[in-house]
């Protein structure tokens, strides 16, 4: 038997710490998912955490056994992973970075206590702007930067992923490009690196006639990073692609996957950006990030990815972290 389907049997633990619509969208997507042992919820709103709990433990005949209840902070005993979706939602019209100053406060409560009962586990967090809010978490909890990790442009390089597969008329899975830096309005498309089944984007587009110009690249990332301003517009927030992507980045955890990934973690110099969370793609794994890949770079993306570090440097700079 191999080592993957042996440790896919073992009985994983998970805390979730926020029980709004990520929250338990993730939960529902890792009971499907049939990869946990055990789901833990919590939230401040217990009385609507039970009725989440309840809801989710119906579907379990339908699904895959798993044990789920509501819990507290003790809970995190154990934990394998423990993912925080906990914080004030984003409005309509409203930037990531306004988030900042209200979710910050309820992290420094969230934290120390989530540490208080465990150490060993390594915490994902999801809530934005999540790159400081991983930065953040890294100081409170004193744990290593590989062990917190954020879910940075997981989501944003599936979104860009998935309009290269549109555009193309291709699975999307065979499309490999990356959103970096920032997760919200400074992240960078890298479209230097970008291609199809291992050839380059611009050879494959020159073999099939179908050029992609600038003016449409510059299209092409503006809808990845407003797609959660026109989704929050639309429907008032987004959970399903979010909670899928906190599942891939567990999965890879517990599994010991080593999968690339585009998460939020502490920059090593690269670029020259240091003592700052941004996404790049990095390889994750059972103790957490395990290192991260400097992209080769075009001038003008690594120019602006330095830009994005700025804007996320100035921003943790106000917090005396």
């Amino acid at each position: 038997m191999s080592t993957e389907n042996t440790v896919a049997h073992r009985a994983y633990k998970i805390v979730i710490v926020g029980s709004g619509k990520v929250g338990t969208t993730f939960a529902y997507t890792l009971l499907l998912h049939g990869l946990i042992g055990e789901i833990v919820l919590m939230d401040v709103d217990r009385e609507r955490t039970e009725g989440e709990v309840m809801d989710l433990n119906h579907a379990i005949p339908l699904a895959n056994p798993i044990h789920i209840y509501q819990g507290d902070y003790r809970d995190c005993q154990g934990a394998d992973v423990v993912v925080i979706t906990a914080g004030s939602a984003q409005r309509a019209g409203e930037t990531r970075m306004d988030l900042l100053k209200r979710n910050i406060d309820i992290f420094k409560q969230i934290v120390p206590q989530i540490v208080h009962y465990t150490r060993d586990a390594i915490l994902l967090v999801a809530t934005n702007p999540v790159d400081i809010l991983s930065y953040a978490t890294q100081k409170i909890s004193g744990l290593p930067a590989e062990r917190v990790i954020g879910s940075g442009t997981v989501l944003d390089t599936a979104r860009f992923r998935w309009l290269l597969g549109q555009h193309f008329s291709l699975d999307a899975r065979n499309i490999h490009a990356f959103i970096i830096g920032e997760h919200g309005d400074s992240e960078v498309a890298v479209w230097s690196s970008a291609n199809i089944a291992g050839m380059p984007l611009d050879t494959y587009c020159r073999m099939i006639g179908c050029e992609i110009p600038s003016l449409q690249r510059e299209e092409f990332a503006g809808q990845v990073r407003n797609a959660a301003y026109e989704i929050i517009q639309r429907k008032g927030a987004t959970y399903y692609a979010v909670a899928a992507g906190l599942a891939r980045i567990v999965e890879s955890i517990l599994r010991n996957q080593n999968s690339v990934l585009s998460v939020s973690n502490l920059v090593p110099g690269y670029y020259g950006i240091r003592d700052v969370y941004l996404s790049l793609p990095a390889v994750v794994g059972d103790q957490g990030v395990d290192h991260i890949l400097e992209l080769p770079l075009s001038a003008s993306e690594e120019k602006a990815l330095v830009a994005s570090a700025g804007i996320l440097k100035e921003q943790i700079g106000q917090l005396g972290l």
